[in-house]
């Protein structure tokens, strides 16, 4: 059997919107879950309402794995239930993160039992969703940045398993379990689509680096492609990745992507001073896609506070400029579309979506207040885009693979 990854989008609009919904244990040990506290569980039917008034129809959300199974091999559908149902009503194509940063209260990524437990999971969530919809296109996403979630962890100390110098065997002991989830998930249901949302960047050596400074930082550059190597097989084959496992490419560009690598310092991203190292977002879309011959997919993005809109206005032009250069872009994801709160402290709130909390409020999370400038750059963008993909583009196939 053969898959075609060059064949027409699976999504149902180019713009889609991201709803935070990490349920992670902070960097205080201290279990967040982001649907409640942000309101988007409470205000789903208005959440879903709203994105009508910029035909977003499309959505990233998340079960929550921590919520749906708090006894190992039990899974408790009942708030994906509720969301699916709320998806239905307003015709919104819900693609769906099966771990967003948080794991079940006996589970890390360094658990011998990890990858087996994930890899039920799926089976579980497969087997939920297609009782209920049969035929619709199911697009997962199996566990989200594990580039990120491996440093945040195993580097960093700002989650589960909380180490320092492990960042390697978290990657490892994710994309473990990455691997098998991905073969679970085809067994169950062959036409899945799996789509992965690593972080895009670009590490750059000091203006003047000796030779050893060069180095050092074209390795922390190329690290970012660790996780989908391990997907595909090219790195770590003892862990069962395949070249059919990397299907749709999704890649999350912010504001502070690109930086020095030592002495650190982020580049600034209007790089208003001509900064020669700096790499503008279809460049780096560009070099991916060329890396693993497949569709890319800007699975979040956003500023926050009053660069939003100029943020947007560069993100289209990027957009555009990949498009033109023959670079299959399906989709950028607005992330968060709804305001979200810090995760270790639970304030400030970002700023960063198109929807803003009212802080004034006694509950924020219940409120939603449109930041006008950045829908008015969204139409914008929007209208860009769309004029881009009429036009005719240099055309590069992507290759189909064999599945298993």
């Amino acid at each position: 059997m053969q898959k075609d990854f060059s064949a027409a989008s699976p999504f149902k609009s180019f713009w889609m919107g991201g709803f935070e919904c990490t349920d992670q244990l902070n960097a205080f040990g201290h279990r967040v879950d982001f649907l409640p506290l942000t309101g988007h569980l409470p205000l789903l039917d208005e959440d879903y309402t709203r994105l009508q008034d910029f035909a977003i129809g499309s959505v990233r959300e998340g079960i929550r794995w921590s919520q749906i199974e708090k006894t190992p091999y039990r899974y408790d559908w009942s708030t994906v239930q509720v969301m699916l149902d709320a998806g239905k009503r307003h015709g919104i194509q819900q693609i769906w993160d099966l771990c967003h940063f948080g794991y079940p209260d006996d589970l890390t990524p360094l658990h011998p039992m990890f990858a087996r437990r994930f890899a039920f999971l799926c089976r579980a969530f497969v087997d939920f969703y297609r009782q209920q919809r049969p035929d619709d296109v199911l697009i997962v996403t199996p566990i989200n940045e594990v580039s990120f979630m491996s440093w945040l962890g195993g580097d960093a100390r700002g989650t589960s398993p909380y180490c320092v110098g492990q960042g390697w065997e978290v990657k490892r002991g994710l994309m473990r379990a990455y691997i098998e989830g991905v073969a679970a998930l085809q067994e169950a249901d062959p036409s899945i689509r799996i789509l992965t949302t690593e972080p895009l960047i670009n590490v750059v050596p000091r203006i003047g680096a000796n030779a050893e400074e060069i180095r050092w930082a074209h390795d922390s550059h190329e690290s970012q492609f660790q996780s989908v190597d391990m997907l595909c097989g090219r790195l770590c084959p003892d862990l069962g990745g395949q070249p059919e496992y990397v299907d749709l490419l999704g890649f999350n560009f912010y504001y502070d992507n690109q930086w020095q690598h030592h002495p650190h310092h982020t580049l600034p991203w209007a790089n208003e001073s001509n900064d020669p190292r700096w790499q503008s977002l279809s460049q780096l879309l560009a070099k991916a896609h060329k890396r693993y011959d497949r569709p890319v997919v800007i699975t979040e993005t956003s500023h926050p506070g009053i660069d939003r809109p100029l943020w947007l206005e560069m993100i289209a032009k990027e957009s555009v400029a990949a498009i033109k250069a023959g670079v299959p872009l399906l989709g950028v994801c607005l992330y968060p579309i709804i305001d979200r709160p810090d995760w270790d402290h639970l304030s400030p709130w970002h700023h960063a979506g198109l929807w803003d909390a009212d802080l004034a409020h006694p509950e924020p999370g219940l409120t939603r207040v449109l930041h006008a400038p950045s829908a008015e750059a969204l139409l914008v963008a929007q209208a860009q885009v769309a004029a881009a993909q009429r036009q005719p583009t240099k055309r590069r196939l992507v290759k189909a693979v064999p599945s298993v």
